[in-house]
């Protein structure tokens, strides 16, 4: 199966995205699985994993809806308050639903050391138990604290959203290289596009950021994201496709390439 593991759906009339403004320009439009339709299919994408856009109980139950409704949609990563004195019952309700198959806290907008908040390890604790899927919605400040936390939950069933957002504009990799080489979890390579010049890229500028990820990470623990339709904001479906699959290594293996498009994903988010 091949599975895009990272893109969002959202319509803006339900008002719960805070960062969702006219001036994020293209983005400010409703975007839903009939848009994304074509693009999976010239790629032979059978599957996604659709991703929380707003930390809202709302909007997963919204994006659970359209798990219902659209087959292409082989799971939703939602969200919930891990430092609520109300997560295990919220949790316990959604995991009722089959759809739901992990959540992410959108870090970026927290305190760099929120994960390691005492109510948020207790919480965590719960999902050690039941292996369940987390997505890690890094930055490189956050490096020290998500390091800590898995000191702590050292088989926590995560996954670094975006390669933890290298500034590759500057093409600068440390510390970002070596703290990578630290986090013995998944990681998805999505969102890079973003982080490339806006002004002048192609997909060689993407290329030591994917080598580096593949080659500490492993074709393994390594998953495709478009990060649709955020991307774009920089370019089109089909171009951040195109680039990451010119990125990549060019000695993988056929399994290789199946494991990244779709296997991971599906071992990970446990479709199997």
């Amino acid at each position: 199966m091949r599975i895009d593991a990272h893109q969002h759906y959202w319509k803006t009339e339900r008002g719960d995205y805070g960062w969702l403004t006219p001036e994020r320009g293209i983005l400010y439009a409703d975007y839903m699985p009939e848009q994304l339709q074509d693009s999976l299919r010239r790629y032979q994408f059978e599957r996604t994993i659709v991703v929380q856009a707003a930390p809202t109980l709302e909007e997963t139950q919204f994006l659970l809806s359209l798990y219902d409704e659209y087959e292409s949609i082989a799971g939703v990563v939602g969200w919930l308050d891990l430092d609520s004195p109300l997560f295990s019952e919220q949790y316990a309700k959604f995991r009722e639903y089959k759809g739901f198959v992990g959540f992410r806290p959108m870090l970026q907008d927290l305190p760099d050391s929120w994960i390691l908040r005492p109510q948020v390890m207790q919480n965590m604790e719960q999902l050690v138990k039941d292996d369940f899927p987390l997505d890690l919605q890094l930055r490189p400040r956050h490096h020290p604290y998500i390091l800590e936390a898995f000191r702590s939950f050292p088989t926590l069933r995560a996954v670094v959203d975006h390669a933890a957002k290298p500034f590759i504009a500057g093409r600068i990799l440390e510390p970002w290289k070596t703290e990578m080489a630290e986090l013995a979890v998944m990681c998805k390579l999505s969102g890079l596009v973003t982080e490339a010049n806006q002004q002048a890229w192609n997909w060689m500028d993407l290329a030591p950021y994917v080598h580096h990820v593949i080659e500490v990470f492993g074709t393994d623990r390594v998953m495709f994201g478009s990060d649709w339709p955020v991307c774009l904001t920089t370019c089109s479906y089909d171009e951040v496709y195109l680039a990451l699959l010119n990125a990549l290594p060019s000695n993988l293996s056929r399994e290789d390439h199946s494991a990244i498009f779709g296997g991971n994903a599906a071992r990970f988010y446990q479709l199997l």
